[in-house]
């Protein structure tokens, strides 16, 4: 192998150990400095406890577990059909022209900051919410709105790719044998694409879940157990952004114990993603 040849392997080597390197070194830090204090407390009076109050020593985290699955489901809830929909649209129903003048559209929405999108929640949605049905407008059906709209990038963009992807063959099959176009989109391509868009659905939740700053910004950042949509809530990233900058001892212990929750929690969505991807590939 040529020495240029092999120079350039050796910097992608590096590189690539840089990345996993990364990983792990924070991984280690995070358990190092959270994982104390819930061998102190105890795991299950930590993930379980419902009451949040650093300078009584209680560092109960259920409510923001609980915020965070239920701005989650929100965003899946608003986010899904419309991601959906726009992938069958470019994928399916329209020319490739149209199409590509479309994405580059879905493809600014990830580029937005984050803030940005906290900024239109905080002065058009909260008071839209506010006007509509009272209350302060800061609540569960804010943040859920904000997030299903950030992460319908990364559900358009897989699911189009995997509706793409189905063979020619299948479509063309249906429509020999009569179906309509329409009929053949529901009944062969969604199926064979299924495992691709249930990646994207998944991996959007993890990007909805990790989401901080736009969150902070509309959901009221309450640290209770919310009871409707119109409650205001916290989430376990906007429980570690608010509070890290003045804690101390336990309670910044407590906020990297939240860290590692979290941490779990992306990991294992992530994993299945990748396993309902790999299966794709095998399956094609």
């Amino acid at each position: 192998m040529p020495k240029k040849s092999r120079g350039i392997e050796l910097i992608l080597f590096l590189a690539a150990a840089v990345s996993v390197i990364s990983v792990l070194l924070i991984t280690i830090f995070i358990f190092k400095e959270g994982f104390s204090i819930i061998k102190e407390y105890g795991l299950f009076n930590f993930i379980l406890g419902t009451k949040w109050a650093p300078l009584s020593g209680k560092f109960g985290i259920l409510p923001m577990i609980i915020g965070s699955v239920c701005v989650t489901i929100g965003a899946i809830i608003i986010g899904v059909p419309i991601g959906i929909a726009t992938a069958i649209f470019l994928g399916e129903l329209v020319s490739e022209k149209i199409a590509r003048a479309v994405r580059p559209f879905v493809e600014l929405l990830a580029g937005i900051p984050s803030v940005v999108y906290g900024f239109y929640g905080l002065v058009v949605i909260v008071p839209l919410i506010r006007k509509m049905f009272g209350g302060s407008g800061f609540s569960v059906l804010a943040s859920s709105i904000i997030l299903g709209i950030m992460i319908l990038p990364t559900i358009i963009n897989i699911s189009e790719v995997s509706i793409r992807s189905v063979p020619k063959e299948y479509k063309e099959g249906s429509l020999a044998l009569g179906a309509t176009h329409w009929q053949t989109i529901k009944g062969v391509i969604l199926p064979a694409a299924r495992s691709g868009i249930i990646a994207s659905v998944i991996l959007g939740m993890g990007r909805a879940i990790g989401e901080t700053m736009a969150v902070i910004m509309v959901a009221g950042n309450s640290p209770k157990i919310p009871k409707g949509i119109f409650d205001q809530v916290r989430t376990l990233t906007g429980n570690i952004a608010i509070e890290m900058g003045y804690a101390s001892g336990k309670h910044a212990q407590a906020l990297f114990a939240t860290g590692i929750v979290l941490f779990v929690i992306i990991m294992i969505l992530n994993t299945i993603a990748n396993v309902i991807a790999r299966r794709v590939g095998e399956e094609r």
